[in-house]
């Protein structure tokens, strides 16, 4: 399973769906309480749950790992956990994942500079008070040092989405590779 960690705005979501289209790989459709964006649909974007389902599951033993983040809950569910599957996740759901999964994942962590992260934003559409309060929080949930494990720390802002995706690929099945090899 290829795992994707990087701030708001870093990349991670884009590259995804490259490696998707390019690669054959599949979207794991994460659940969120989190209110859907423009243009998201429910079950192909995330399976969007009110807060009350979302812990109920929780407390089922439905998520292999959860997490919050800026004030709602995500989660990934046991049942879709699958090695030709892109995950993205934050700090606390790699950390989970790592030590749940271990070898069979890969972990890339995207790091993009701030200046860049709040143009992409701006031009998503967030509002100017959205952006200010992501840079911040960003700058120090995702910092490297907030995770047990990173196999490649990838730098968004020197290459273009198709080959930050051949790279991110190439990686990938290097480090299957050489792990398959043990």
């Amino acid at each position: 399973m290829l795992v994707m960690v990087g701030a708001s705005a870093s990349g991670k979501t884009e590259i995804a769906k490259l490696i998707i289209r390019h690669a054959g790989f599949k979207k794991m459709v994460t659940y969120t309480t989190r209110p859907m964006r423009k243009g998201e649909k429910d079950g192909v974007d995330y399976h969007f749950l009110s807060v009350k389902e979302f812990l109920k599951r929780r407390a089922e033993g439905f998520f292999v790992e959860t997490s919050e983040y800026n004030g709602h809950y995500y989660g990934t569910s046991f049942d879709s956990v699958a090695h030709d599957r892109v995950l993205i996740v934050d700090p606390s759901g790699a950390n989970t994942l790592y030590a749940r999964l271990g070898g069979k994942a890969v972990f890339f962590l995207l790091e993009t500079p701030k200046s860049i992260r709040a143009e992409r934003m701006f031009a998503r559409g967030d509002t100017l008070e959205d952006i200010e309060k992501r840079l911040e929080r960003d700058d120090l949930y995702f910092d490297r040092h907030n995770l047990t494990h990173i196999d490649f720390i990838i730098d968004t802002s020197k290459k273009s989405l198709d080959e930050l995706c051949e790279d991110i690929l190439a990686r990938y099945r290097r480090c299957l590779r050489e792990r398959n090899r043990l």
